[in-house]
């Protein structure tokens, strides 16, 4: 009965958003307590769900969406992002730029997370819209499915970290499967699929994208702000790299985790742009000022709807069906990579978060693994297997799902059209792939 009431919920969301035209903040809230309540959580269960699906998704998301919105609207007021759309297009050409973005997201999101990958790059894509002309989703796409498919099949993110440690997985073998799965994943999903979608919702860059009065008689630098958009990425690979490089303790190694942790690298690049472009000709420490607080403003509008998410997600979480649906299809008699991929889909469409959905798909499938003595590249395979159902279907109880939609100006309908289907291809793919490579491994 609390799966009906589960599936009657999202329906109403859906509803909610699509039909009635709710703001999806109040109808990602009221949901979120009517599937609380009818799933059996107690007020006082279902209100600290509340609390810490709100805290725990904005306590990190708060920072990071205030710092970008502030570190791009500078750069697009001094047009950076206009130099960097016009060096891109012309290095590259217009059909190229979208393959240079999915290489891009796809390496970017190694050691940054995909919040912070998209939140710094989004300028990017609308300055290439706004230069060619052509709908955001054209470029949009290609950078979030490298972004998305890094983000769940290559360590050492989190996800793909966690799992390898649950079901003792060779990380050599994950990574070489992750790649192979991955790229043809982002060709398919990014830009051949962008190029598709694009044409059906053919958007150009949302207005707070845009360049408030006359753009600068003079662009800056390529590199200079090529430098400033590689800076963050460079001190959060710092962050990385300390704890293969220096002991635990060193100071080295403290200093660089401390610089490299997104909140900090993002403060010291926002404010080394204060003062960069403060000094520009026709800027003034007030307008730069006024600029940096107006892009708080969409912002907010973003942090909150983002929160929402959290909630509804955390609701679900708490209310244990997750777990209870990915126990109920270990019976299911299919090979371990489909089984994999089955338990963590479900558990990613139920509660919306691919780390969450990894994490759970392979404590499920740990137990049922065991006695199967699979060989290493196998078990990498299975790996992967869980990276891609973790990152199907995408849709409105996970936060990524929102940040894309108010960040790229789409309603929910055309959110789901293009981010959820990208999502679906993604892991649809690299499945294919998984199952193909399983024909040439022992297992």
């Amino acid at each position: 009965m609390n799966l009906i009431w589960i599936v009657l919920g999202i329906a109403l969301l859906l509803i909610a958003i699509l039909r009635w035209n709710l703001p999806a903040f109040p109808a990602l809230l009221m949901t979120s307590i009517l599937v609380g309540l009818l799933t059996g959580l107690a007020p006082e269960e279902l209100l600290q769900s509340v609390r810490n699906g709100m805290g725990g998704t904005l306590g990190f998301v708060a920072i990071v969406v205030g710092l970008g919105a502030m570190l791009g609207k500078l750069l697009e007021e001094i047009g950076g992002i206009n130099a960097l759309a016009a060096t891109l297009l012309r290095t590259f050409g217009e059909q190229r730029a979208t393959w240079a973005l999915g290489l891009l997201g796809f390496l970017v999101a190694i050691p940054v997370f995909f919040d912070v990958g998209f939140i710094i790059l989004v300028p990017l894509i609308a300055g290439l819209s706004r230069k060619s002309g052509r709908p955001i989703l054209l470029y949009a796409i290609p950078l979030l499915a490298g972004l998305v498919i890094t983000h769940s099949f290559i360590p050492p993110t989190p996800g793909p970290i966690a799992v390898v440690d649950l079901l003792k997985a060779d990380i050599s073998w994950v990574i070489i499967f992750g790649t192979l799965a991955g790229l043809p994943a982002m060709a398919i999903a990014g830009p051949l699929f962008g190029r598709y979608i694009a044409g059906k919702i053919p958007h150009g860059a949302p207005e707070e994208h845009h360049i408030t009065g006359e753009e600068p008689a003079e662009l800056p630098g390529f590199w200079t702000i090529a430098g400033l958009i590689i800076l963050p990425l460079a001190l959060i690979i710092l962050n990385t790299s300390s704890k293969y490089i220096f002991d635990g303790g060193a100071f080295f190694r403290i200093f660089f985790e401390f610089v490299g942790h997104p909140f900090i690298a993002l403060l010291i690049t926002t404010l080394i742009l204060f003062v960069i472009a403060g000094r520009r000709p026709g800027f003034s420490r007030e307008g730069v000022s006024r600029a940096a607080t107006a892009a708080l403003e969409p912002a907010g509008i973003i942090i909150l709807v983002t929160g929402a998410g959290g909630v509804f997600k955390q609701v679900l979480v708490d209310s244990g069906m997750g777990t209870l649906i990915a126990q109920k299809m270990a019976g299911v008699p299919v090979s371990p990579i489909v089984l994999a991929f089955l338990i963590t889909g479900i558990v990613r469409v139920v509660q919306g978060s691919a780390t969450v959905a990894m994490i759970s798909g392979a404590g499920m499938s740990a137990p049922i693994l065991e006695g199967m003595s699979l060989s290493a590249p196998y078990m990498a395979l299975v790996v992967v297997a869980i990276s891609a159902g973790a990152t199907i279907a995408s849709h409105v109880n996970d936060s990524g799902f929102w940040l894309v939609s108010r960040y790229l100006g789409l309603d929910e309908k055309e959110t789901l059209m293009s981010w959820t289907t990208m999502t679906t291809l993604v892991g649809a793919v690299a499945l294919g792939i998984v199952l193909l490579l399983s024909l040439l491994v022992h297992q």
